[in-house]
């Protein structure tokens, strides 16, 4: 398969420019993200564009597809969000030696800051207004989130020899009981396609045009409030008013299920093991283990579970949402 550990500068430039059929500066900025590679580039006529190259193995083409389509779903239903450039013939994705690559054009804005009680009302309604474009159809390449589904999963892959054996009963034995509890919470929640990573990093204010979201790699088929938990300050009974205040807006354009609210405490655990899961995909990728250095040490696993053991206490309470 292949991997990041080939892409150069030269080379990098080059796929771009071969891909868009123009010319480059000398411009390549790369910009944070710990999946993918994301470069700025910058055509001879000054325009500024990014370059996402996709991790190689994560998603299918399809996959890609749905994240795609969803934002041009939202684009076409007025949410404010970045689109992918069409690349000619090869549509929105274009290959280099095996790695998918898709092009944006840049929007500049500052990450979101929540000043008042406005900004909530705000925040809800646009999160609501995705929403909307998201149940229009289906993105059937793409995770659902649900403890016996994308959970299960994640779990099996790392017990499957991610997990050293010395850790592997008692990490399998927390996770599952966090599966067990949280899983008849999520019966009879709708599944539409979301964000799945809505926190305010993935959120930009542009001043006087607002909030811009991006980022949709990690959207998926899911319940909406995963779409509200990342955003919240503090744990759902501490942050009964900023709830509130996003259902406000939330439910002047679609209505919100608050039984599902019951569901964060089980979605918190749930990234937590998918972030893991994560890092064991790519545990021998050079710029990985220059970012988590201690990453599968026995201190890591043992403070995995810790947290998780932690975790599944406010899973197992979590039985009532707030009012």
């Amino acid at each position: 398969m292949q991997t990041f550990e080939n892409l150069t500068p030269d080379s990098i430039l080059t796929a771009i420019e071969r891909i868009m059929g123009i010319r480059l500066t000398g411009l390549l900025s790369p910009l944070p993200s710990y999946i993918n590679r994301v470069y700025e580039v910058q055509a001879m006529d000054g325009t500024r564009l990014i370059a996402k190259f996709y991790r190689p193995g994560r998603w299918s083409r399809e996959a890609i597809a749905d994240e795609h389509r969803f934002v041009f779903d939202c684009r076409e239903a007025e949410v404010p969000v970045v689109a992918p450039l069409t690349l000619g013939a090869s549509g929105t994705l274009a290959d280099y030696e095996g790695i998918p690559i898709a092009m944006y054009p840049k929007r500049a804005g500052r990450q979101l800051e929540i000043t008042d009680d406005g900004d909530w009302t705000r925040l809800g309604a646009l999160v609501a207004r995705m929403h909307c474009a998201g149940e229009t159809r289906r993105a059937n390449a793409r995770i659902t989130i649900d403890p016996r589904l994308s959970t299960m999963a994640d779990v099996g892959h790392l017990c499957g020899g991610i997990v050293p054996e010395r850790f592997r009963e008692k990490f399998r034995g927390v996770v599952m009981r966090i599966i067990d509890a949280g899983a008849p919470l999520f019966e009879g929640t709708e599944r539409i396609r979301v964000h799945g990573d809505c926190h305010r990093g993935n959120i930009l204010n542009r001043l006087d045009e607002g909030l811009l979201l991006i980022d949709f790699d990690d959207m998926a088929m899911g319940p909406p409030v995963q779409d509200l938990w990342l955003l919240l300050p503090e744990r759902p009974d501490k942050a009964r008013r900023e709830i509130e205040l996003f259902l406000s807006g939330y439910e002047r354009f679609r209505r919100f299920d608050r039984a599902s609210l019951r569901c964060i405490e089980t979605l918190r655990a749930m990234r937590m093991v998918y972030f893991i899961a994560w890092c064991g995909r790519q545990k021998d990728d050079f710029q990985f283990q220059r970012n988590f250095p201690d990453w599968g040490s026995d201190a890591f696993w043992q403070r995995e579970i810790n947290d998780l053991t932690e975790q599944m206490g406010f899973v197992l309470e979590s039985g009532n949402p707030p009012e």
